[in-house]
Formats: C-alpha cells, sequence, structure tokens
C-alpha cells in the first residue's frame, strides 16, 4: 500500500514544473511589435505594395497577375508590347497598393493605439474595425482586379504556360515550390505541412 502512496506522489505535477512546462501560444512574442497584428515583414510589403497572399483567388484559379507575368516574361514569351501594357498595369497597382497598404497600416496602428489606451468603447471598436476592414477590402480589390486586367493581353498558349511554371497544374504543389515564392508561405497555403 505504502508503494501505491509514493507511486500517487511521484506521478502528481509539482505546480513549479507545471510551470516551467506549460504550453507557450504561438503568438508569444508578438506582445513586442508596434502594430500587434501586423510582423515587420507584412509592414514591409504593405508598404511596398506587394500581393501579400491579396490575390490567391485569381492566382491559384489560373487567371495570372502582373507581377509574376514579368517575373516569367521570357519562359512565357511575352513579346515587347505585351510586356510594356504589363508593366503599366503593375506600376499602377503598385502605386496604388502602396497607399492602400499604408491606409490599412494606420487603420490597424489606431486599434492598437485604442487597446494601448485603454479607454476603448463598443461603438469605436466597431468604427475602428470598420476603417481597417475597408482598407483591406481597398487593398485586396487592387490586386485582384489587375488579375482581370493581364489575361486579355496573354494567348490561351501563355496563360497555360504560366501556370505549368507557377506549379499549377496536376502535379501535387507540395513536390515543387515555383520561383518567386516563399517556400514556407507556399506550403501553408498548398496544405503541405498537414
Amino acid at each position: 500500500m505504502k508503494w501505491i502512496a509514493l507511486l500517487a506522489v511521484l506521478l502528481c505535477p509539482i505546480p513549479a514544473l507545471a510551470q516551467d512546462h506549460a504550453a507557450h501560444s504561438a503568438y508569444a512574442g508578438f506582445e513586442t511589435r508596434a502594430i500587434k497584428s501586423l510582423s515587420d515583414a507584412d509592414l514591409d510589403d504593405l508598404r511596398r505594395g506587394a500581393g501579400w497572399g491579396l490575390a490567391l483567388s485569381a492566382e491559384l484559379n489560373g487567371v495570372p497577375g502582373p507581377a509574376h507575368l514579368l517575373d516569367l516574361k521570357d519562359q512565357i514569351g511575352l513579346s515587347t508590347d505585351q510586356v510594356t501594357d504589363i508593366e503599366e498595369i503593375f506600376a499602377a497597382m503598385q502605386s496604388e497598393a502602396q497607399d492602400a497598404g499604408l491606409r490599412f497600416i494606420e487603420a490597424e496602428a489606431a486599434i492598437e493605439a485604442a487597446f494601448r489606451a485603454g479607454n476603448l468603447d463598443r461603438e469605436q471598436l466597431r468604427d475602428l474595425i470598420q476603417t481597417s476592414g475597408a482598407a483591406r477590402a481597398e487593398l485586396r480589390f487592387i490586386h485582384l482586379v489587375r488579375h482581370l486586367d493581364t489575361p486579355t493581353l496573354l494567348s490561351s498558349e501563355q496563360i497555360a504556360r504560366y501556370n505549368a511554371l507557377r506549379g499549377y497544374s496536376e502535379s501535387d504543389p507540395c513536390d515543387m515550390v515555383p520561383d518567386g515564392h516563399d517556400p514556407a508561405m507556399w506550403r501553408r497555403h498548398n496544405g503541405c505541412d498537414g
């Protein structure tokens, strides 16, 4: 009987040890960010007018966008006129996306500041979220609408070549990360890590 009591004591967690082994949040470390909802990489992407994954609905449904078309212009066989037209679309997109990205950053910073100040009520929070949501929606529109503009400049063969070069084919997308993609983001968006 004594050995059962000893075993129970040995198997019972000690509070200090349990605290050392406490699960950490996936967000641990985010508390040091200036804007908690945005990483340094997010801020950089938004300021540069980068896609930020906002055009995946078009991209992954075979509707090319200007940035990657320009990256692959030689492999796709774009003509000089096509390149010029796509460069114009890209320049307009990037300029608009940079402006919209800054508005989104400002909106998220306002939410951050309101929570930091601690004097936020429900109505103010709703207004801040709606401002942020509108800025993000505009940013997404800016990126997605350019995917509507570019296919009309391309032949069906060029679009098929684009999709093959980007890795959007019958093969398993986890087998190859296309040029120009961040490997970790590619694997996460294609469900390769689960």
